[in-house]
């Protein structure tokens, strides 16, 4: 299990320095490598319930998406259904880990950072807005069960998916912002970065269970 670990760090690294410095096919290459070798740790987690394969499902889900990002634009709708079945997969093993508790003050802070974000974006998404605004929906109803999980059951497990989906999230702002609105130094590099440690702090949820 500690190789597969390792190769999974630093093959990561090399996917977010290659998003800063490196050549693009550097970047085409470990971004795709990264994610398999997650699934492949992943799935050598001792023990699994039925729903903690929808986290391995969720990893193909992405490793889809993100092939049909190399493609035209005409594209892109599919690509962000791909990753909102991914999110929703997440989701769905976050919610059947759940009690019903409700705390107000989460969904309440994530309603005003959804409308915020789609606020700056909204006038440059044109024929995309409204599976934009989807897929936003579905990551920040993602963020919210594991933020709302971590706050009633505080464990290293609930822990860990509570970080991937605000990594994921932030991920997912930082590319939508610089995409359609404004680029800026390293986005890419932060982009990579988060999408990475997100997913690896998902998957790491298995071997914590």
């Amino acid at each position: 299990m500690i190789w597969s670990f390792l190769a999974v760090l630093f093959s990561g690294w090399l996917y977010v320095d290659a998003s800063y410095r490196g050549p693009q096919w550097q970047r085409w290459l470990f971004k795709p490598v990264t994610l398999l070798l997650l699934l492949a740790w992943a799935w050598q987690a001792p023990t699994r319930n039925p729903t903690d394969y929808l986290i391995l499902l969720g990893l193909l889900a992405t490793m889809v998406g993100d092939a049909l990002t190399l493609l035209p634009r005409q594209r892109m709708m599919y690509a962000l259904g791909a990753f909102f079945l991914a999110h929703l997969l997440y989701t769905i093993n976050f919610a059947s880990h759940m009690t019903m508790s409700f705390f107000w003050p989460i969904p309440l802070t994530l309603l005003i950072v959804g409308i915020v974000w789609i606020g700056v974006i909204w006038s440059r998404l044109e024929e995309l807005r409204w599976p934009v605004c989807t897929f936003i929906g579905m990551t920040l109803v993602m963020n919210w069960l594991a933020a709302e999980l971590y706050y009633f059951q505080p464990t290293d497990y609930s822990f860990s998916l509570m970080a991937g989906a605000t990594l994921l999230t932030l991920a997912n702002l930082v590319w939508f912002i610089s995409h359609y609105r404004k680029r800026f130094t390293a986005d890419n590099a932060i982009v990579a970065a988060c999408y990475f440690a997100g997913h690896f702090m998902v998957a790491r949820s298995l071997w914590l269970y």
